[in-house]
């Protein structure tokens, strides 16, 4: 839905005004940012004073007072001034609290408040994502079971094999996607901040600040982390390392990378007839083709999972030219990159569920679609029971594939409207079957194979694994989060 509120005289970003949902724009906001940047201030404040460092009760009273209290108006002046964001906010901050003025920012550098803020962002971010994997995953456990025993035609290289059951079809959709929710929650439970490091590292000034005791800089460091609910990188140079963002985009990626399979696939089923997205009432598929309906909603999610993909490689290039201890170009790059990315992926996945929740599947036309190649699909069986009626399997084979070919170019070629392969294959004495033995064959529920068991296995196993990423989560969700992960699950 397009967002009226934007002003359409200048650029704003399709990911904004279109495809992303509220809950993650705002997530990667500069409000929220700027409120995040002002809780770690808060955080390092409470931590130094714990520590002994000569910070007033009144001095974090008033930073909490305007915490979330942001000027950004005042902050933008500071910044045309300065040229550098956070020394702006740290100007606009103290003029709402002149209090505690002196004593913001206190021994820190720049990236220790970016830095974690962006981290402390990611996670929520990631647990945003995990809501609606879960969501997706259920969607599809759900169409899995609901058509467990439904027999279709299988394809490999789009052309017609074998039969398996629709159900079994899904599955393989949803295996992709709990690996991915696998993969989302093993790096929410590695992540790590930068922690306390100071300028290069060293943590040099935060030594100095506490004359010298190395244990209090240590303490300092994991009273925050606690506060936060973190680890930290133990060794960093002025940032945290630039691979974890390459883990980040990877994890992005590669749901990005599921969702183009599954959108693909749903694209051809679309063409042969057998499924169709949920769609509007009055939805116009094309301004110059009235009965167009067109898989939109697939195609969108293949464009922006293209998308994803590509900025996969930015992280990549961006730590192999972080100079030693630290680079700049890292910066703006980063600002692009990881917020585009997310936007994008909460994109794709509100869309897969959208399309996942009602899908139409055509049953009738999945049953004539495999009828229709019944008797090619149906030669190997008649293959293996000719040979356990004793006759010879080469001989069989030959006979098969020789029909086999007949038929078909006289279907190609106009000469015969259905498949009679049966009927030359009964007339055959090298085939040991009448042409009525050869249907009673192909009953479709002997010729999928374990497909329904299969689905009834996976589906146990992906239970297990909900259960268990969901019973590992460990954080305790704020109020807001709680209702930011109901307003993800509607």
């Amino acid at each position: 839905m397009l967002d009226k509120s934007q002003n359409n005289d200048t650029y704003v970003s399709p990911l904004a005004s279109r495809y992303s949902s509220y809950a993650m724009k705002a997530l990667f906001s500069d409000n929220h940012k700027y409120k995040t940047w002002r809780k770690i201030w808060i955080l390092l404040a409470e931590s130094q004073q714990a520590l002994g460092l000569p910070i007033t009760n009144e001095q974090i009273k008033q930073l909490k007072l305007f915490s979330e209290d942001i000027d950004i108006a005042s902050a933008d002046r500071y910044e045309t001034i300065f040229q550098h964001d956070v020394m702006a906010h740290i100007h606009a901050y103290g003029d709402q609290a002149p209090l505690a003025k002196p004593i913001i920012h206190l021994g820190a550098t720049s990236c220790l408040i970016t830095d974690n803020a962006d981290l402390l962002i990611v996670q929520q971010a990631l647990y945003m994502l995990k809501t609606k994997l879960i969501v997706l995953i259920k969607q599809l456990a759900k169409l899995a079971k609901k058509y467990q025993y439904t027999g279709c035609l299988s394809y490999t290289h789009f052309q017609a094999a074998q039969p398996t059951t629709f159900g079994k079809r899904t599955t393989l959709w949803l295996q992709d996607f709990l690996i991915d929710l696998e993969d989302l929650v093993y790096r929410l439970n590695t992540l790590k901040l930068l922690g306390i490091k100071g300028a290069t590292g060293t943590q040099a000034s935060f030594l100095d600040l506490f004359d010298q005791d190395h244990s209090k800089v240590q303490a300092l460091e994991q009273i925050m982390l606690k506060k936060l609910g973190f680890k930290a990188y133990s060794v960093t140079g002025q940032t945290y390392t630039r691979k974890q963002d390459i883990h980040l985009l990877d994890l992005l990626s590669g749901i990005a990378a599921s969702a183009h399979k599954f959108a693909t696939d749903f694209r051809l089923l679309t063409h042969l007839g057998v499924i169709n997205e949920p769609s509007k009432p009055n939805q116009v598929g094309s301004s110059a083709m009235p009965y167009k309906r067109n898989p939109i909603l697939s195609e969108r999610i293949c464009s922006l999972s293209r998308f994803i993909i590509s900025l996969s490689e930015n992280p990549k290039y961006t730590l192999s030219v972080q100079w030693l201890e630290r680079s700049l170009d890292d910066s703006a790059n980063r600002r692009l990159t990881i917020s585009e990315a997310f936007l994008s992926t909460d994109a794709v996945l509100d869309l897969l569920i959208n399309i996942t929740d009602n899908p139409l599947i055509y049953t009738k036309k999945i049953e004539q679609q495999l009828t229709s190649e019944l008797p090619f699909l149906l030669t190997e069986k008649i293959l293996m029971e000719s040979v356990k009626k004793g006759r010879d399997r080469q001989v069989v084979h030959e006979a098969i594939r020789k029909h086999s070919l007949k038929i078909t170019q006289e279907i190609k070629s106009g000469k015969s409207h259905s498949n009679l392969l049966f009927e030359y294959l009964g007339d055959d004495n090298d085939i040991p079957f009448s042409n009525n033995e050869l249907i009673d064959l192909s009953n479709t529920a002997n010729l999928v194979g374990c497909a329904p068991q299969q689905v009834e296995i996976f589906l146990k196993e992906a239970n297990s694994k909900l259960i268990e990423f969901q019973s590992s989560d460990k954080r305790v969700a704020t109020k807001k989060e709680k209702q930011e992960d109901e307003l993800c699950q509607k």
